[in-house]
């Protein structure tokens, strides 16, 4: 396997200085940004492997792949997501890993390489991209972590009981600027792709997570962008795409539009927003995203249980109001406690998904809620379980996808991140 280290004198001793910059513009022009900026986009541009599964020929008698996706919020409590995945009758019997939100390198995480630990502890092949060199701590309660962030690192993962070949990642193009607001990041989201050798064929598994700070239409572009690279790989292979897509209803890629579009669901009637709209964000404010992945030949409706929501929002939780009370104001909050009064102070968003072609589900994902290490969550996000097998005939993926494309021509990462600039 390739050696790619980390080459920590080339730029982590200019992180803090970096800080300063408040726009990705102003932190492109400086000089003291482009003496390290090939060093950079060389560790963003890796996927970090390590095959430490112990035999591939563990199956299910009937060849049906169990696979999860999950958002496990940086890895906070990883030796927590160890235990439930060897006991848990619902997590144990996963033979791939669709994973969101891992450090490496993290005062918040105690500097852990994330998805390696995982991956030696269950014995499971891995697959790390990361997505952004993190400048700061974190968001909210995480930056006082105690102690300094090493490797800085943050990051999706793929992880395995079959061999994975043609490991790569794909950028995605940012919801926002990430160098503006308190958590500045250089990079951009990205998804983590592999061909999965099972032995009941050959499959293609994507970790998607699309960004939290965006419009859904930026969303529907993320999502498009994956689309259009998935149809340029050959062999054409059954896909399942799974992951945290973000899925929230709402624009979110200013602080202003979350607060109008907020406004908005409680003139439609805040019952009514919670109970018809969050949990089924495919039905009006995020169709798009789900009629693209319909005309490009994925099925989302068979893979996951309508309604099942994966994020549950308390207006008594401290620490999502501090991560929030960084980008919104806080007169905002009296505002939200006041509508969700009508709620019980809860409310709970459908955001994390599964998509496939070329693959049958078992049954409809289950979501696994309520996990917890001793009354505390193991992540701010449920886990999605998904049994499926392979069907015989390659997926038909090509034909709509070419008009598609004729109405609407496809942009680069790039050429989006410009126009997000203007």
């Amino acid at each position: 396997m390739e050696r790619f280290e980390i080459n920590e004198t080339a730029f982590h001793p200019f992180l803090k200085e970096f800080v300063r910059f408040e726009t990705v513009r102003a932190l492109e022009q400086s000089s003291l940004y482009r003496k390290v900026q090939s060093e950079i986009e060389r560790v963003l541009g890796h996927v970090w492997q390590g095959a430490l599964a112990e035999r591939s020929e563990a199956v299910a008698p009937d060849n049906s792949i169990c696979a999860i996706a999950w958002n496990i919020e940086r890895g906070m409590r990883a030796d927590a997501i160890v235990r439930l995945f060897r006991d848990h009758p619902s997590l144990n019997r996963a033979g791939i890993l669709l994973l969101s939100e891992l450090d490496w390198g993290m005062a918040r995480t105690q500097n852990r390489f994330i998805a390696r630990d995982l991956a030696e502890a269950l014995r499971m092949n891995y697959a790390f991209a990361p997505c952004y060199v993190a400048l700061t701590k974190g968001a909210g309660i995480e930056k006082n972590a105690v102690g300094e962030n090493a490797e800085s690192l943050h990051g999706n993962a793929l992880l395995s009981r079959f061999p994975m070949h043609r490991v790569h990642s794909l950028a995605l193009p940012n919801g926002k600027d990430k160098m503006r607001g308190a958590e500045k990041r250089i990079g951009s989201q990205r998804a983590v792709i592999a061909d999965i050798q099972h032995v009941s064929g050959m499959f293609r598994a994507v970790s998607l997570h699309l960004d939290a700070h965006s419009s859904q239409h930026h969303r529907y572009l993320q999502m498009r962008r994956v689309l259009d690279h998935l149809a340029t790989l050959r062999p054409q292979l059954p896909t399942l795409i799974g992951g945290d897509w973000n899925t929230t209803t709402h624009d979110a890629s200013r602080a202003v539009y979350s607060i109008l579009g907020y406004c908005r669901r409680v003139l439609m009637g805040v019952r009514h927003v919670v109970a018809n709209h969050y949990p089924y964000p495919d039905r009006w404010f995020e169709r798009r995203l789900f009629r693209q992945l319909e005309r490009r030949g994925y099925g989302y409706k068979q893979f996951n249980t309508p309604g099942e929501c994966t994020l549950h929002y308390n207006v008594e939780d401290i620490a999502a109001n501090l991560n929030m009370g960084e980008w919104v104001p806080q007169w905002c909050f009296w505002f939200i406690n006041w509508a969700l009064a009508q709620t019980g102070g809860r409310c709970s968003m459908k955001l994390d998904w599964f998509a496939g072609a070329g693959i049958r589900p078992l049954q409809r994902a289950s979501v696994l809620s309520g996990l917890n290490d001793g009354g505390d969550r193991v992540s701010d996000h449920d886990p999605i379980a998904l049994a499926f097998c392979l069907l015989d005939s390659p997926p038909k993926l090509g034909g709509v996808a070419s008009r598609t494309a004729k109405r609407e021509p496809a942009r680069s990462a790039s050429a989006i991140e410009r126009s997000l600039k203007k």
